[in-house]
């Protein structure tokens, strides 16, 4: 039998290592800087970063948030993304040791970097979507449950339904009222978790939405219906929960 704790660790370990590729993936990308090319550096001095400032985490908390040359706030994104992916390697591999936890770390991990984009630039890449997508199609294939017979009707369905959804208050307002990537990233969520799960995804999702307008209400800010909501982010939050749940209530 599989060992959860080594299993919770080693995830957690790989995830922390790759929140800091996710959490520069948030930052950069959104303003057309390169993830792939070239060498860290601080975004405040330019400095090249040596190897003892790029542990994950652990660098952040040694120089208190601050580039050693030139005193510049680092970018809290950096440690709070490489502190969940963390979570989520841990919490998969602890739910679901072997290669469905290393499924399930996988999808949280692409939610984190969809919905850390949508959150900062209301903006979700058909490339990392399609990813997510792809993987969860690998996912039913190699056997992970769900079936893939579910996975292929929650993707539809969850394409479909927010699509619709969509065109309808198109048709109704004559604008816009969801982005073009979040059915496309509700399609990828449900060949991940298939159809039986979506409603319960978007009902928390809708939930959180409307937390958060009552919390800036409450703080006396201003919310108007045109304020613009990143649903992917909500999703994305509302779908790797889901997934573990569904793992453990199935165990």
């Amino acid at each position: 039998m599989a060992d959860p704790v080594a299993w919770a660790a080693g995830l957690g370990l790989l995830g922390a290592i790759l929140g800091s590729f996710v959490a520069t993936l948030v930052v950069r990308w959104p303003q057309g800087r390169s993830v792939l090319r070239g060498r860290s550096a601080c975004d405040g001095c330019g400095r090249t970063l040596g190897g003892l400032e790029l542990v994950p985490i652990v660098s952040f908390a040694l120089q208190r948030g601050r580039c050693r040359s030139c005193g510049a706030a680092i970018d809290p994104r950096h440690p709070t993304v490489e502190l969940l992916a963390l979570g989520i390697g841990a919490a998969s591999g602890w739910a679901a040791p072997g290669l469905e936890g290393v499924a399930g770390a996988v999808f949280g991990w692409l939610l984190l970097a969809l919905g850390g984009l949508d959150l900062a630039a209301l903006w979700l890449p058909d490339r990392l979507t399609a990813i997510l997508a792809a993987a969860g199609l690998a996912a039913g294939l190699l056997g992970v449950e769900p079936l893939l017979a579910d996975r292929l009707i929650g993707s539809v369905a969850g394409f479909g339904s927010l699509w619709l959804v969509g065109w309808s208050f198109h048709r109704l307002r004559g604008r816009q009222g969801l982005g073009g990537g979040d059915p496309k990233l509700f399609g990828a969520i449900g060949l991940w978790l298939g159809w039986r799960l979506l409603p319960a995804v978007l009902l928390i999702a809708c939930l959180v939405g409307l937390g958060v307008a009552a919390w800036r209400l409450l703080l006396g800010r201003r919310v108007a219906g045109s304020d613009a909501m990143p649903l992917g982010t909500l999703l994305a939050l509302a779908a790797y929960p889901a997934w573990l749940a569904m793992i453990l209530m199935s165990g």
